[in-house]
């Protein structure tokens, strides 16, 4: 078996110097230029330190200070620095300079670790003074929803059969009892209605918010050739299927009276060929609407999405087609973000391909455009929005600048918990790639869930989403293939740093092979006859058709994350990285929550809590599977006979919450 290699420094995790981002060792993040920003570094008494540095640029030029030490506590000490924000964007990194054997006498501390040799700079640490995503989206949970699948209300119209009818229904629709199976193919699938409406989401809502969830994002609900509605034929009105514009205000109300949100989603990147800006450029070379399109040869032959002539490309050259489609209150993003609609945020469909054409890039442009957009209501309502890109591959080049808040973060959270959940000799598709999932050792998913993200600023990683599976791939529980695995995945989603994102159904076990398999409605006689089950012996029909287990656990880690501050803002340390576990920490001055994921069982793990900066005291908060744990002067011991997790709370040192009171030297905002 191919073995983990060491850590570069040669020190294990749990006894290295340590900063984040988070407010534990960045007390008050920048908000604009001039700001000056404490850093605070954490060194054990294992790490003979003589003298640690800054460096950072300024204008491009690197500059650089010795930090001063702070205070001793009884295993460690506490050194503290401050950068200034002379630029939107400040990348800072800390050199290592050591004595004795047991550590290297040179390193530097990134965001990816401590490297004992020089490295680029593009995992060091960023502060940003761009405005953040509102203050909202860090304490969100997401449920995603897929509106034709999810469920109908009293309103619908259905034959007694029990398939959708009435004047609505469209020719290109095969109508659907909701018992009948999704067809796994995308175009079958797409003509499937089933009926789902937005009364149905407001007749649900009480499930939805019993799992925690506080944000219900929808896939598009414009008119279009198909239930998924990528096609849009028109952006000016709420497809009449789904109840129109009537009931997208209805289902605005509802969540918002019971304090949640409503996120829509946007296709910046193409049209329907249906639309009517299409049809008005397919018919007049010289009308408005053909400079938002590109014809190679009009009217027949344009730029479409990935080559189908479906989905015309928008070309976001046009001034005109972003003030229609982006800029200001009257264009579409601004319009449902406005009364009566008051939309809370767009996530923007293929956001990595929008404005992007061979030698042309506009996407920054439209990316800001929509914030400003965004700004500009939020500065006449103070109702401050969040803008989410799709992306599914590396979309750290995307998240530099003041534009995308974050990203759906399949790179950074769904590719590496799959790979290393998946079942053995997975017949899963992997994510778009020509093989099927791998299976990977813990320490090269915990890699990724470092490595990768300390590409991005550390508000872009809180304001991504973190999905285990979506409405465009195969199911979370078919890709892990059992309850074990899935309470493992579900546990790294309540306690690692973004946005958890349920997509409907999720909750409680549903399989789905692909995609369009995913998009299977939503169980909903199964789910009133829960009561029922639970006095009844397991591996009923009803079981196999959902897993009562997943449902409460997800109700259960999500109360947990929305109960404890460090699950929802803390910065993240790396402890443990093994072949079939993995273990972090979540760290706030107002206590610290350690994380151990188990995909098996694993042998005795132990941590010295002492050179943390966190107190030594652990309580249990919650265990899934048959996980140990035990604390004895100090060190814990982890320890997994069957997959599993646990969460534990650890306080704040004492010299912690005094450290938090002491205003940062010229820090405006304290």
């Amino acid at each position: 078996m191919f073995t983990a290699p060491s850590e570069p420094s040669g020190v294990p995790l749990a006894q290295q110097v340590m900063h984040d981002s988070g407010p534990l060792f960045v007390p008050q993040q920048p908000r604009e230029l001039g700001d000056e920003v404490e850093l605070r570094v954490w060194v054990p008494e294992s790490w003979p330190l003589r003298t640690i540095a800054l460096r950072t640029l300024v204008n491009a030029e690197m500059s650089t200070s010795v930090l001063s030490l702070d205070r001793h506590e009884e295993r460690g000490a506490w050194w503290r620095t401050s950068i200034r924000m002379t630029n939107p964007v400040m990348p800072y990194r800390f050199c290592l300079i050591s004595d004795g054997e047991s550590v290297p006498s040179y390193a530097w501390l990134t965001a990816a670790g401590i490297q004992p040799w020089d490295v680029s700079d593009a995992t060091d640490f960023r502060l940003v003074v761009h405005e953040p995503a509102p203050d909202w989206v860090d304490d969100a949970v997401v449920y995603q929803i897929f509106p034709d699948r999810f469920a109908r209300s009293a309103r619908a119209e259905v034959d007694a059969a029990g398939r959708p009818t009435g004047n609505h229904v469209p020719d290109w629709a095969h109508p659907m009892a909701w018992n009948e199976p999704a067809a796994e193919g995308g175009t079958l699938n797409g003509t499937q209605l089933y009926g789902g409406d937005l009364d149905g989401v407001i007749e649900h809502l009480d499930h939805i918010a019993s799992l925690g969830a506080n944000t219900v994002y929808l896939t598009p609900i414009f008119p279009g050739g198909s239930v998924h509605r990528y096609d849009a034929s028109t952006f000016d009105h709420v497809d009449p299927l789904l109840g129109g514009d009537d009931a997208l205000v209805r289902l605005s109300e509802a969540l918002h009276a019971r304090g949640m949100r409503l996120m829509l989603d946007l296709t910046t990147n193409h049209t329907g060929v249906t639309h009517e800006w299409f049809q008005r450029a397919q018919a007049d070379s010289n009308a408005p609407e053909a400079e938002f399109y590109s014809f190679s040869s009009h009217p027949d032959a344009y730029r479409c999405w990935l080559g189908i002539p479906s989905l015309p490309s928008l070309e976001h050259s046009s001034r005109l087609l972003r003030e229609r489609l982006l800029a200001g209150p009257g264009s579409i993003v601004g319009r449902y973000l406005s009364d009566p609609f008051l939309a809370d945020g767009w996530r923007i469909d293929v956001a990595h391909m929008t404005g992007r054409n061979g030698a042309e890039d506009h996407n920054l442009e439209v990316a800001t455009t929509i914030r400003q957009t965004m700004r500009d209501i939020a500065t006449r309502t103070g109702r401050g929005t969040w803008l989410l890109a799709e992306h599914g591959h590396d979309a750290t080049g995307d998240l530099q600048g003041d534009g995308w808040h974050g990203t759906m973060n399949y790179a950074g959270f769904t590719r590496p918990l799959w790979a290393w959940l998946s079942e053995q000799d997975s017949p899963v598709n992997w994510l778009g790639l020509p093989m099927t999932t791998p299976r990977i050792p813990g320490w090269a998913a915990a890699r990724t869930l470092r490595d990768y993200n300390a590409h991005m600023p550390w508000p872009s990683r809180l304001h991504s989403q973190n999905q285990l599976s979506s409405h465009d791939t195969p199911r979370i529980r078919t890709v892990v293939g059992n309850r074990e695995r899935h309470l493992v995945a579900l546990a790294a989603q309540a306690a690692l740093p973004g946005v958890p994102t349920l997509f409907a159904g999720d909750e409680l076990g549903l399989q789905g092979r692909n995609g369009e398999h995913a998009r299977t409605p939503m169980p909903w006689e199964a789910i009133a006859a829960l009561d029922e089950w639970r006095d009844r012996p397991a591996q009923t029909a009803l079981e196999r058709d959902i897993d009562p287990v997943i449902l409460t656990a997800v109700r259960d880690l999500m109360a947990l994350r929305h109960t404890h501050e460090a699950l929802r803002r803390g910065g993240l340390q790396w402890l443990h990285m093994g072949q079939e576990s993995m273990t972090l920490l979540r760290t706030h001055p107002d206590g610290n929550v350690l994380v151990h994921l188990a995909r098996a069982a694993h042998e005795p793990i132990t941590i010295d809590l002492r050179l943390l900066p966190t107190g030594d005291a652990t309580t249990l908060l919650h265990a899934l599977g048959d996980v140990q744990w035990s604390s004895e002067d100090g060190e814990l011991t982890l320890q997994a006979d069957t997959p599993g997790a646990a969460l534990l709370a650890l306080p704040a040192r004492n010299a912690v919450a005094a450290l938090a009171s002491t205003p940062a030297p010229g820090d405006r905002h304290h």
